[in-house]
């Protein structure tokens, strides 16, 4: 079996700042055959839908897998066109020298990709995958649970696979599932998909898959696929609400060897998700509150800036918890991670038990869309641990992922340990606290900047009843009245009360 491997994965929230192609450099972006290369390694630097893929194939039986350009970066903004371009004519390039030679292809997508220019990037990519090789070659994509689906990119493939969980624990298994789906459409296997997307637009904290309405789901969509052996995989996407586009909604795509089946199950499920409807909404704690938990609880917690999660496309560097923590003099806490390049290099230069005046977020270059959360704060602070930022991840999303950070600083700040890093990611990983020395298990409160990654990642240390959701102001609140919608179809849940769907909508 020959088959093509690529990939686009961003999740672009609409109001921050445009990425670069150096977004992608920093994170991952693999071409030729370092793709395979770096799917077959101890420790990959691409997230694991590639790695369980290529694994799967491997096991089944001998294939010949053509990598082409598989890019990946932490959420961002929209990804600046020219950049995009210029990852089209690899595609573009790669897929026409194979023409002709290709048993299959699988996709690597996110589903919430936007570019400043198309609200559907992701679609684009599969439209050239099918204007090269025609109708006539299986393609498989997967994609986060977290996109918007378009149309398009339910007509572009044949097999719609996305994940099962939040946090996202499961990539490695969608892409194993993706190349056993792909084996049997090679085989001869038909496939057919449905979509019914609802005018659901689920603030983010309310998505989680350990319990909850889209827990239900999930799980009703596994349970019912199970009945019927037409089903081929079920996928509820709940959706990404910052992505601002035409075709944001919570949506139900069902793959199936029987058109009939796959429609059916698609509105059966869909109806199940409108009646949970009135559940999707945001249930926070005020930051004031928040402050005195961390001040003087006696139960250890975990706070989640939630409004600031670079795993939303956030900047991580707003300043409210740690400036109300730092004011209300809490102690045994520490605060993760927090993205500062200036800082994070004038400790390195300080060295090692310096104490100086720190100034969390001086001026850096032009302004940005999100100067307003960003504001600065300066405190007095010590240089207890220094290093490069390269770590492997221990658990949850990262774990077993080569991770890069930048360079990373420990800085005491009063009662709080602060850790900042240069190259900015989400908090969704333990060891990026714990390479720098620090005890997570020893300390009263911990702070992450991130939405629900974490808990992946932390639960070793936090149950749910130890984690508080924050209300503070950010690019990703979960109060979704707080943005100046453009492209959201309206009227849609939770932001309007009379938002209509019925099972015969289409």
């Amino acid at each position: 079996m020959r088959i093509a491997l690529l990939g686009f994965s961003i999740e672009c929230n609409r109001f921050a700042p445009a990425a670069t192609q150096r977004d992608f450099e920093t994170r991952c972006w693999l071409v030729g055959e370092d793709v395979v290369r770096d799917a077959r390694s101890a420790v990959p630097m691409a997230l694991a839908e590639m790695p369980g893929f290529v694994a799967d194939m491997d096991a089944a039986r001998p294939w010949t897998p053509h990598g082409i350009l598989l890019a990946m970066a932490e959420p961002n903004g929209p990804v600046e066109q020219p950049a995009f371009d210029a990852m089209m004519a690899i595609w573009r390039d790669g897929l026409q020298a194979l023409r002709g030679q290709l048993d299959g292809v699988y996709c690597v997508l996110h589903g919430a990709g936007l570019t400043t220019e198309l609200d559907d990037p992701e679609g684009a990519l599969q439209a050239l995958v099918r204007e090269i090789l025609g109708p006539g070659v299986p393609v498989v994509c997967s994609y986060d649970l977290h996109g918007n689906v378009s149309d398009d990119m339910v007509r572009d493939c044949d097999a719609f696979i996305g994940y099962r969980t939040n946090p996202h624990l499961d990539m490695r298994e969608c892409g194993a599932e993706s190349a056993q789906v792909l084996r049997r459409l090679i085989a001869g296997m038909p496939a057919f998909r449905a979509l019914r997307r609802l005018p659901i637009v689920a603030p983010t904290v309310s998505m989680l898959t350990a319990q909850g309405p889209y827990a239900e789901l999930i799980d009703l969509g596994q349970d019912w696929a199970a009945q019927d052996a037409r089903i081929i995989n079920v996928t509820v996407m709940g959706g990404f609400a910052y992505g601002d586009t035409p075709f944001n909604g919570m949506a139900m795509v069902v793959t199936a060897t029987e058109q009939d089946a796959a429609d059916a199950l698609a509105t059966r499920l869909a109806s199940a998700a409108w009646d949970r409807r009135e559940r999707f909404i945001a249930k926070l704690t005020s930051l004031e509150d928040a402050t005195g938990l961390a001040r003087d609880s006696e139960k250890k917690l975990a706070f989640a800036d939630v409004a600031d999660n670079p795993g939303g496309g956030a900047r991580g560097n707003t300043m409210f918890i740690l400036e109300a923590f730092h004011k209300a003099d809490v102690q045994g806490c520490i605060i993760g991670v927090i993205h500062d390049p200036l800082l994070a290099a004038e400790a390195h230069a300080l060295g090692q038990g310096a104490r100086f005046t720190a100034h969390f977020n001086r001026p850096q270059g032009t302004l940005t869309e999100d100067d307003s959360f960003s504001h600065r704060f300066t405190a007095a602070a010590e240089v207890v641990a220094l290093s490069d930022g390269r770590v492997t991840g221990r658990r949850g999303i990262y774990g077993g992922t080569a991770m890069t950070l930048g360079a990373t600083a420990a800085l005491r700040v009063g009662g709080i340990m602060v850790v900042v890093i240069s190259i900015r990611t989400q908090c969704a990983d333990p060891a990026f606290l714990e390479h720098l020395g620090l005890d997570i298990g020893a300390a009263r409160c911990v702070v992450v900047k991130s939405r629900g990654h974490f808990r992946g990642g932390f639960d070793e240390f936090f149950g749910h009843d130890q984690i508080c959701e924050v209300d503070a102001p950010g690019l990703t609140s979960p109060i979704l009245s707080r943005f100046a919608w453009t492209k959201l179809p309206r009227p849609v849940l939770p932001l309007d009360a009379e938002a209509k769907w019925c099972p015969e909508a289409r």
